[in-house]
């Protein structure tokens, strides 16, 4: 039984898109990140404000959620005696297992990665002079495997004292979006993180988050709005286009996260605004969790996986208060304190979504799959909201300004 009456497989991306002009791209940040521009969208009406003054557009009681994720200096580039430069581009852990157990593995690790100017490595190992604290390292790369456009990268080193995080935060870049068209800087290293960020994992910045200050935070705690935070490591798809012609043909990526126990206790009965898109992808994805574990039960809680058209091949009308119970109740059974998991799962126009009230969003790429998951929210006034922000000046894309979306 579907959701929906129309496929939402069958979504056209030209009805999505809209034309950005290169002057409307944020290249930077603002000076000061709580001064961009707030669009405040409510039940169809448009205006704006300041950022910092977020907290009067919130009630006393709301749960902001957010992805407390960290972006990895992900970006490693070799230089061959030739000349000639290999970027590498690690995208998530192989071996060891877990974002935490490879950084700080002392030992080799292995990654999954995308390999830049490949034709000019073609066999044998590359290797870099690194200096963290002042010691002088070998860092060494080889291929164990290849499949398609991705390599499984073995990562050696030659000081078991030091980790990958170490070999990370010497000798990589910050990953910036390729639209920003320029290398990472300096400012990039405090600016393209949140002020909440804590676990390392991420090739691209929870960008909804950027605008946030430990004042805006501690002013919005005072007022009654609760601040709890999720994990959603934010892979490189996020920057791959939809080059399909319609939504159905697009294989969505996939990004692993978790949420604690007490997070799920706390946002149960209230209202809640997500703080970007990987947090409303989040708790869109618990809500189908709990509908799978209610329906089909789950076995090994270390495999959860969202698929991708899930949500639209199976119908619920629950609660998300039942779900959170039904969660709560497996993880005590389990012993877990905290829930992970991974998710294929797509909002596009036509889904409903079940747990957020709101959402706090920067400005997305024409025809993406971001921008259609503002379309599922707002609905067609996506258009009004898109039109409103061009002819204001406001700035696009990662670095630009933000949103308040509570349709």
């Amino acid at each position: 039984m579907k959701q929906v009456e129309k496929d939402p497989r069958n979504i056209r991306l030209e009805d999505y898109t809209y034309e950005l002009p290169d002057e409307k791209i944020a290249r930077y940040p603002l000076r000061e990140r709580d001064s961009s521009k707030l669009l405040i969208y409510r039940s169809g009406n448009i205006s704006q404000d300041i950022f910092r003054n977020i907290g009067n557009y919130l009630n006393t009681g709301d749960v902001l959620v957010c992805n407390r994720t960290k972006v990895i200096r992900a970006r490693l580039i070799f230089r061959k005696k030739t000349g000639s430069s290999i970027e590498i581009f690690c995208l998530e852990p192989v071996y060891p297992q877990g974002y935490e157990r490879n950084f700080s593995s002392g030992s080799p690790v292995e990654w999954k990665c995308l390999v830049g100017n490949r034709k000019k490595w073609k066999e044998g190992t590359l290797s870099m002079s690194v200096a963290v604290n002042d010691t002088e390292l070998l860092l060494t790369v080889k291929e164990v495997t290849r499949a398609g456009a991705e390599s499984i990268l073995r990562f050696s080193w030659d000081s078991s004292g030091y980790s990958f995080s170490d070999i990370l935060d010497a000798a990589g870049h910050i990953p910036v979006p390729p639209y920003l068209k320029r290398e990472d800087e300096e400012i990039d290293r405090t600016r393209y993180q949140t002020v909440y960020s804590m676990e390392e994992g991420s090739v691209a910045a929870p960008t909804a988050g950027l605008h946030f200050t430990d004042n805006i935070l501690k002013g919005l705690n005072s007022a009654g709005i609760d601040i709890r935070a999720v994990t959603l490591h934010v892979g490189a798809g996020t920057f791959r286009p939809v080059k399909t012609d319609t939504i159905g043909e697009h294989e969505m990526h996939i990004e692993h996260f978790r949420v604690e126990k007490s997070v799920l206790e706390s946002i149960r009965y209230r209202r809640v605004i997500a703080v970007g898109t990987t947090s409303l992808r989040t708790l869109e994805s618990l809500y189908w969790i709990g509908h799978k574990i209610s329906h089909e039960g789950l076995k090994d809680h270390k495999g959860i996986f969202m698929e991708q058209w899930y949500p639209y091949d199976n119908n619920s009308d629950a609660g998300f208060e039942e779900y959170v119970d039904i969660i709560l109740d497996y993880m005590r059974k389990k012993g877990l304190d905290y829930l992970e998991a991974r998710t294929a799962i797509i909002i596009v126009p036509g889904y409903r979504i079940r747990v957020a009230k709101g959402l706090i969003t920067n400005y997305h790429m024409p025809g993406s799959t971001l921008l259609l998951l503002v379309a599922a929210l707002a609905g067609d006034n996506w258009r009004d909201i898109y039109d409103y922000s061009l002819k204001n000046d406001f700035r696009f894309l990662s670095y630009g300004d933000s949103s308040l979306l509570l349709p």
